[in-house]
């Protein structure tokens, strides 16, 4: 009898046994796969564009969006650019599929195989949109909208911790610049984007990150009081409005110090009379990217000098 129990435990044991071995060797079951991210981006057009997975194939069509792109370690993912992208250097040598003026070669951007377009406003946003490409329009109307440009790209790439730190980066530097200035007079500034038409110049007005620039550079825009962000001032405007201080955006198009004081009536201005006329690198104040904040530093030692001494 004792023998019969002896046996039933044993086939018990081993029977428990192999129930456990199987179990430990059967194949386990493959996970399902984790669907790849996406998001759905509103950008400044108010547009919404759904993105799946993070884009390693971008298009950038305009300098600033390059700039940005580079800034946040994204180089080497740009497989095109518009012809005014230089900077950085490695810029330069990426393949080209045109401008806003006269056109992007849509075919040529197109074989690129982009996954995402990264865009200034234009009326080519629709027509690449409508080649089945997503788009993604990033025309910020000041310093915080450059930064949250900066942040959707981040977004975007997938990089989102990079963008932030840039951000906070930035902003701290937009900080220690504005306190510099903050409790200095703010002498009356003429901003010159471009007078191609010497009696009617173009200028920042409100709205524009152009004219946020100069307010936090210390100054008093005198197109302040214009009907748009930028718009075409009459030269007996300026003259009426004596600026202390002019700064020219448009020598990169043949402006120069020298012929702004040689304009009819100008001679008697307060900024032409103290020599208070500076030429500005428009790379740093008209990219609304990264080096927007080289942009302002450089504006606010030519407003206020005497702050940075």
């Amino acid at each position: 009898m004792k023998n019969k129990r002896l046996v039933g435990f044993l086939v018990f044991c081993a029977t428990a046994l192999i129930i456990t071995l199987g179990a430990s060797c059967a194949p386990k079951p493959t996970p399902s796969p984790t669907p790849p991210p996406a998001v759905t981006i509103i950008d400044d057009m108010g547009r919404s564009t759904r993105i799946e997975g993070i884009p390693q194939r971008v298009a950038s069509l305009a300098p600033s969006i390059t700039e940005i792109l580079f800034a946040l370690g994204l180089g080497d993912r740009i497989v095109a650019t518009d012809d005014y992208s230089d900077y950085p250097e490695a810029a330069k040598s990426l393949p080209r599929v045109g401008s806003p003026f006269p056109g992007f070669n849509l075919e040529k951007l197109i074989a690129q195989e982009p996954q995402v377009v990264l865009s200034v406003r234009g009326g080519y946003v629709d027509s690449i949109a409508a080649r089945g490409l997503k788009v993604v329009v990033l025309q910020p109307k000041d310093i915080e909208g450059v930064f949250k440009n900066i942040e959707m790209v981040g977004e975007i790439a997938g990089v989102q911790a990079k963008a932030s730190e840039l951000v906070s980066s930035l902003k701290q530097r937009r900080d220690a610049i504005a306190a510099k200035t903050a409790a200095l007079s703010k002498p009356r500034v003429f901003y010159e984007l471009d007078a191609t038409e010497p009696t009617k110049p173009w200028t920042a007005g409100p709205g524009s990150f152009t004219h946020s620039l100069i307010e936090l550079a210390g100054g008093q825009n005198i197109g302040a009081s214009g009907a748009s962000d930028y718009f075409q001032i009459s030269a007996e405007q300026v003259i009426s409005s004596d600026p202390e201080i002019i700064l020219l955006e448009d020598v990169a198009y043949g402006i120069t110090v020298e012929s702004v004081k040689g304009r009819p009536g100008w001679g008697g201005i307060k900024a032409v009379t103290k020599g208070a006329v500076y030429p500005v690198d428009p790379d740093l104040t008209s990219r609304p990217g990264p080096r927007l904040i080289d942009g302002l530093e450089a504006l606010a030692r030519a407003i206020h000098p005497e702050a940075f001494q």
